[in-house]
């Protein structure tokens, strides 16, 4: 299970798809007694990868006691981050202290246009200088790249590139309007685009040794299975079944676009949050709506909840709109 926590909204980035609108840190952010507290439930709720993430993680001043702790409760630290703050300091240091990978953000090959998406100059080369400072103290790391129309004719390149560089992995994240990025929702892929994008990567995953894995594109998993590819991941949408987030502040919430409160660490532990909230409940049954429900992938794609709440006056049990697969309407 993987949870993933937003420890800060402080970022030195203004990104154009930013679902958590991080810039400036937030009032009454969690304390580093507080996200010790969350950390020991988190644990005692049974997860095992705790993902590291914000706004910038590593604008936090205690987060590598913060890494050291939860490794102390046997979770697995992890990150997302944009990569320009990890020194070859920091990268030690992360490493000493237990986290276990880094997944830094890179967009796309051309410099410009990366560093206009993040509106940061400097932003590619802080990346990439982030990725050779994890390989040179022997931090795992992999990159991220959020999927747009005007990229995703680069993501083999992309994945060919972070093989040069030692990446352990490439994920790729597919656009869900929440915070900023509803102002770029049009820039998203469409259902056609967004199939054929997702056979090419699973194409690609043929020809690599390196792990390939689209996110907030669950239907990699149909794709994957119609090619005969064996991947590890037992599932595509994870909202609510085995995942979830939780923001800044400590409020809990199905995964980072599904913007639904589920209740506040501070005032109920977030064990008790995971194991009794009617929300999770609901997604734990994978009883959807329209073509969903009735797929006969259902239970290892279970198509994009948040985006099917974004596109269905929020809800988060309706029919994925953005899958081209006709078998699960009937249609061989």
């Amino acid at each position: 299970m993987i949870v993933s926590w937003n420890t800060t909204n402080a970022c030195n980035m203004y990104c154009d798809h930013c679902y958590r609108d991080a810039g400036a840190k937030a009032e009454d952010e969690l304390s580093t007694s507080q996200a010790k507290t969350l950390l020991e439930q988190i644990a005692k709720a049974g997860f095992k990868i705790m993902i590291f993430s914000g706004g910038e993680p590593l604008i936090r001043p205690d987060i590598v006691e913060l890494v050291a702790y939860a490794t102390s409760l046997g979770l697995r630290p992890v990150f997302g981050t944009n990569g320009t703050l990890i020194t070859l300091d920091m990268a030690r240091r992360l490493k000493e202290a237990g986290a276990m990978g880094m997944g830094i953000s890179l967009d796309s090959l051309d410099i410009e246009k990366h560093n206009q998406f993040r509106k940061y100059p400097g932003a590619w080369e802080g990346a990439v200088q982030g990725m050779r400072n994890c390989r040179e103290v022997g931090l795992p790391f992999q990159i991220h790249t959020t999927v747009m129309d005007w990229n995703q004719h680069e993501l083999e390149d992309i994945t060919d590139f972070a093989v040069s560089e030692g990446a352990v992995a490439h994920h790729f994240f597919f656009l869900v309007p929440t915070g900023r990025a509803v102002s770029i929702e049009e820039e998203s892929l469409r259902a056609e685009e967004y199939e054929n994008v997702l056979t090419r990567i699973m194409k690609k995953q043929q020809t690599v040794d390196i792990e390939l894995k689209p996110t907030c594109a669950p239907q990699f998993m149909r794709i994957a299975k119609q090619m005969g590819l064996n991947l590890r991941f037992g599932r595509g949408c994870l909202a609510g079944t085995s995942y979830c987030i939780i923001s800044p502040k400590g409020q809990v919430q199905p995964c980072a676009y599904l913007n639904i409160p589920l209740g506040d660490v501070r005032e109920t532990p977030f064990d008790e949050i995971w194991k009794n909230n009617p929300v999770l409940k609901e997604l734990r049954t994978l009883d959807y709506k329209g073509g969903c429900g009735t797929c006969e992938y259902k239970k290892i794609c279970g198509g994009c909840r948040a985006r099917a709440a974004f596109y269905e006056n929020g809800d988060y049990m309706a029919e994925e709109p953005w899958c081209l697969y006709q078998g699960r309407k009937g249609v061989k």
